[in-house]
Parts: structure tokens; C-alpha cells; sequence
């Protein structure tokens, strides 16, 4: 089975995630996941629940010197008609177009209660 439905829906997730993200739109970023959900990353592991982004978000830390994101790799690794492995790469941009750095992240999109969304990320992104 070639699970195109589940790898169309998912793929539909990641331009949602990251539209939501560079528009700093939270309730429109938060629909794009499934919770509780969870990061890999610098930070270690976080569960993320609905209700923990906030404003700040975009503009301290690692996001302090960020203005928007950009896919340059989505290639889907494993799928299933639930879940779909993506092995990505995003840049993240500065606003006057330099790049700050690009990452290779695993994202697991699965649908839960008929809803597909980000369950799990595995990033080397700080």
C-alpha cells in the first residue's frame, strides 16, 4: 500500500506548521499538532501540551536574531494509513535574508481522533 491519503495529509501539516510558525500565528501553530507532542532537540526531550506556546517564543533564545523558516528537505521515510516518518531540513533566516542555520529534523505526523499533527520531532535545531 502506498498510504498517498496519509502522505498528502501529512505533507499538508508540515506547510501548515510552518506557515503558522513564520506568521507567529500561536492558535493557528498549535492546530498543527497532536497532544500531547514532543521535541528532541538541544534541549533535551519536552512534552508540549496545548496552551504552551507563547509570544516570547519567537523572539528570545535561539529565535532572538529569526525571521522566518523554510523547508529545503521533506522526504517521507516510513508510512502507514495513522502515521507518516518525515526526514526534513528547514533554514532559519534573519530578516535581512542571511541565514542563521539549517537543521535536519525527523517529524512523526500522525492522526489522532481524525486530526493529523505533529506527535513527535527529533531536531538538531537549538
Amino acid at each position: 500500500m502506498d498510504h498517498a491519503d496519509a502522505i498528502a495529509a501529512a505533507q499538508g501539516v508540515l506547510d501548515a506548521f510552518m506557515a503558522a510558525f513564520n506568521a507567529r500565528d500561536i492558535p493557528a501553530f498549535e492546530a498543527t499538532f497532536n497532544f500531547p507532542s514532543a521535541r528532541l532537540a538541544s534541549q533535551g526531550l519536552v512534552i508540549i501540551e496545548a496552551g504552551d506556546m507563547r509570544a516570547e517564543r519567537f523572539t528570545t533564545g535561539a529565535l532572538a536574531e529569526w525571521d522566518h523558516s523554510a523547508w529545503d528537505r521533506r522526504e517521507v521515510i516510513h508510512a502507514g494509513a495513522d502515521k507518516v516518518h518525515i526526514d526534513t531540513r528547514f533554514t532559519r533566516y534573519r530578516k535581512d535574508g542571511l541565514v542563521i542555520g539549517g537543521f535536519d529534523s525527523i517529524y512523526v505526523i500522525t492522526r489522532q481522533d481524525g486530526h493529523w499533527g505533529v506527535k513527535i520531532r527529533s531536531s538538531f535545531a537549538p
